[in-house]
């Protein structure tokens, strides 16, 4: 099965800040997610991706839910369309007239399986936390604590067990930090701190 979408623009360019409300992402979320441990995962990534915005990037409220938003429906088909994953998305979000560039964002967050390349800071970050993300909180599912007293040599530790969590890609992970220009051991250390707030 091949999840290559076959194109690299997506949106049209007159959408350009268009965004869904929070009340309307919910619904699509809720609508097209029932698996609530997937569900867990994307606001997870979205709250990382609202984070890093705001105190890494500095970007304005408007600026800082476009990644918000991308982070949120990143896997919205996994679920119910694993074989359209990121295709169906994709047409739903252009049939809604939504910002291309969250749209891309989408459409690279695994540029090996959709075969489309990260390139602004958003697509970049997006794939940096998607894999990263979902180990960590693998990590704390087996810590007697969850997150608390976590550390970064710890997840680094689970990173080289092959085993732990081994539907995440070690290679995405790296590849992405490189893509980004971001250390791993700088990226952990943001995911232990924010990703907690999410239950």
């Amino acid at each position: 099965m091949s999840l290559l979408i076959g194109r690299t623009a997506f949106g049209d360019d007159k959408n350009s800040g268009n965004v869904l409300s929070k009340q309307e992402a919910e619904s699509l979320l809720n609508d097209w997610v029932k698996n609530e441990r997937l569900k867990l995962h994307m606001k997870q990534v979205a709250h990382l991706m609202q984070c890093w915005a705001k105190e890494k990037e500095n970007l304005n409220e408007d600026d800082v839910w476009r990644w918000q938003l991308a982070g949120l429906l990143h896997d919205a088909d996994w679920d119910q369309w694993p074989d359209m994953h990121c295709k169906k998305i994709i047409e739903e979000l252009e049939g809604r007239n939504v910002d291309p560039e969250i749209i891309h964002a989408i459409a690279s967050h695994g540029p090996i399986h959709f075969g489309v390349q990260p390139e602004t800071k958003m697509d970049k970050m997006l794939y940096a936390f998607d894999e990263l993300s979902g180990l960590i909180h693998a990590y704390s599912l087996m810590r007697p604590n969850g997150y608390e007293s976590m550390d970064v040599k710890g997840v680094k530790k689970r990173l080289k067990e092959k085993a732990f969590a081994a539907n995440v890609s070690r290679e995405d992970i790296n590849d992405a930090c490189e893509r980004a220009k971001i250390i791993l051991d700088d990226l952990i250390t943001f995911v232990i701190a924010k990703q907690p707030a999410v239950k």
